[in-house]
């Protein structure tokens, strides 16, 4: 069991329609925008990040109309620290606000062309109007993992004295890891007492990880995406911290966790993004055995070589007769048909099936299994 620091419970904030949605080439239509809010209101995520108010048109009709939806989760709207972005968002009907600010030198001189004075300074006066109308208010810290350590810390308190309810964290071009992760979490706790939130990007494949650590230094909220969905590499996977967090790290979300496929499966053909057979949690290929070790230990107890159970996410358990099966896997996949192979036959068999395996480069559909045993046994079954 990895130890937990945070005593308040884990919040879990879906940006899969504000930064999912800002992948390059991704638009979700208005009615899969309500629709992804609803599915994940469903699941029991505690707060939606829909959107950029400001933006108008479809984009504040959308956002009104999910606010409008009677959800249970908290819904907020991305801004600019620009009272009139915040106004907009207001106008919508959302609960909570992100107020969002480069951090970073190579931000503040390159992006904003401007000073640290002025970050601070404007980015209080936005948290400052946005706390007057008494909605919820995250604080964003844009490139906070490239930002001088002792510059965010003031950030930080500056965010609280104004009325800022939490930090987000951002990781914006996923540089960190996770000793870096927990060092400088941990040093922000220490030194200001305000809810943190991590929003990682997985530019090194270390999304997750990094979420994951940062929830262990005391990090309270957590930002995710369906099938990490994001600008770039995407962000931390939805479907992923929430399994870690409940198998690795003993801590129960109370997610309708059987629902993830059925959301994965939606957002990708919104997104027109591919949902890959081998993506952790989700994919097609997470219960799929072939291999005649793997195959035969699954069969005798998936614990061998599963993590959890297939049914939990929303998957079925499947072996594969391909170039690596053994003959476990063969009379487990020829019972299916009512046919009980003895272990002789299925030595003799498995040449056969392999060498087509190699052949069309590829395992085996069922169809083609009872055409390989009709031709081979003469279709004497039993």
């Amino acid at each position: 069991m990895v130890e937990n620091l945070t005593t308040k419970p884990i919040t879990i904030v879906d940006t899969t329609l504000r930064d999912g949605e800002q992948t390059a080439g991704v638009v979700f239509a208005n009615r899969e925008k309500v629709r992804v809010a609803k599915l994940l209101d469903e699941i029991g995520v505690h707060q939606l990040e829909v959107g950029i108010p400001i933006m108008g048109g479809d984009e504040e009709k959308a956002i009104k109309k999910i606010c409008q939806a009677g959800l249970k989760a908290s819904i907020m709207g991305w801004n600019r620290p620009v009272i009139k972005d915040i106004e907009a968002s207001l106008r919508c009907g959302v609960d909570s606000v992100a107020i969002s600010i480069s951090t970073s030198d190579i931000h503040i001189k390159h992006k904003l062309r401007t000073s640290r004075e002025w970050v601070l300074e404007h980015m209080a006066e936005a948290v400052e109007f946005a706390a007057k109308e008494g909605v919820y208010i995250s604080v964003n810290a844009e490139d906070a993992s490239r930002s001088d350590h002792e510059f965010l810390v003031e950030f930080a308190k500056v965010a609280k004295q104004a009325g800022g309810n939490r930090l987000r964290y951002c990781d914006t071009v996923g540089i960190l890891t996770p000793n870096s992760t927990y060092k400088n979490i941990r040093s922000i706790i220490d030194q200001v007492d305000i809810d943190i939130e991590m929003h990682t990007h997985n530019d090194f494949g270390m999304a997750t990880a990094n979420a994951l650590e940062g929830i262990r230094a005391g990090a309270t909220h957590v930002g995710v995406t369906v099938i990490g969905l994001g600008e770039r590499a995407g962000n931390a996977a939805l479907e992923e911290v929430a399994m870690a967090l409940k198998h690795l790290y003993k801590i129960d979300l109370d997610l309708k966790h059987e629902m993830f496929l059925e959301v994965a499966e939606y957002v990708s053909r919104a997104s027109g993004r591919e949902l890959p057979t081998w993506k952790a949690i989700v994919g097609s290929n997470m219960f799929a055995h072939e291999s005649g070790i793997h195959a035969d230990g699954t069969l005798k107890n998936p614990k061998t070589y599963e993590a959890f159970m297939p049914e939990e996410v929303g998957l079925l358990r499947q072996i594969v007769v391909g170039k690596h099966s053994g003959t476990a896997a063969l009379k487990n996949k020829y019972a299916e048909f009512g046919i009980r192979l003895t272990e002789h036959q299925a030595e003799e068999l498995l040449p056969t099936i392999r060498s087509y395996t190699v052949s069309l480069k590829r395992p085996l559909f069922d169809k083609e299994l009872m055409y390989i045993f009709d031709d081979y046994f003469g279709g004497k079954r039993g």
